[in-house]
């Protein structure tokens, strides 16, 4: 990693581009016209910074990534408890920034909002301050993040989905477009509605995540415990643990089901 004001031959820096001169520019790092780099950022080595974009705050964004025309990445979070405090936004490796895509930093000294490697944040996304996003996560068009919302790996979420704050989403869950979600949505299920309710397994998703059909089995019978029982949530986390197999990925949903501070979202009943 350099200081742009140093000599860095790999870079190609436009000269419309504003870049401040404390902020650190890896190699290779494409940055073009109207773009606008703040003191406090660092951008990683390979990363490409297209037109008009701005990245300001403590903002770090890691190597290969791409940031389309029009995204604004790191400025100040839409939230009215903002008193201008220190805080960070922090971009993993090889993430996807498309057109007008807005990622706010934190709210509160010394906190983050973060994003993981691989992911692709369609036009016009948004995701709010706090939010923590895992690695390999998809957001279509217009869907939104509101603050405090943590979203698992391999999550897709459809077009103008909107994620009320503090909701959590599960690892390799989907969200229907235009989906209106107010309840945590418990890992490698479907949501989808307004309000959602989850509709059924996402097994498309599972056989794609390479998940062996032993363990894509033990997860169908822990959905039929969850939503056809008629067990409480507790008690169907009682009956998971005396009925499953132990793997990583149904001990990944007993953990999501014993931290749904929100309660979790429930079965569709058409």
């Amino acid at each position: 990693m350099i200081v742009v004001g140093m000599e860095n031959a790999t870079s190609n820096i436009h000269s419309t581009a504003v870049v401040h001169p404390d902020a650190k520019i890896g190699q290779g790092v494409i940055i073009g016209p109207g773009a606008v780099i703040g003191e406090n950022v660092s951008i990683g080595d390979g990363t490409k910074i297209g037109a008009n974009v701005v990245v300001g705050g403590w903002t770090t964004i890691g190597q290969r990534c791409e940031l389309y025309p029009g995204s604004a990445v790191g400025l100040e979070p839409q939230d009215l408890k903002f008193k201008g405090e220190k805080s960070f936004c922090n971009i993993g490796d090889e993430t996807v920034i498309r057109e007008c895509v807005t990622i706010s930093r934190a709210t509160g000294e010394g906190e983050e909002t973060r994003v993981g490697n691989n992911c692709l944040f369609q036009a016009c996304t948004h995701v709010a301050h706090n939010c923590i996003v895992g690695n390999n996560v998809i957001m279509s068009n217009c869907a939104g993040l509101a603050g405090h919302v943590i979203v698992e790996d391999r999550v897709v979420i459809g077009g103008i989905a909107g994620i009320h704050q503090f909701v959590k989403i599960g690892r390799n869950a989907m969200v229907g477009g235009m989906a209106k979600v107010v309840q945590d949505i418990p890992p490698y299920v479907i949501a989808d509605g307004q309000p959602a309710r989850v509709i059924g397994l996402n097994s498309v998703g599972l056989s794609r995540a390479g998940i062996s059909e032993e363990v894509r089995h033990d997860l169908k019978q822990a959905f039929r415990i969850i939503y056809r029982s008629g067990f409480s949530l507790s008690r169907a986390i009682e009956e998971m643990e005396m009925q499953l197999n132990s793997s990583v990925e149904i001990e990944n949903l007993l953990r999501f089901l014993r931290n749904a501070d929100r309660g979790i979202m429930r079965l569709r009943r058409d």
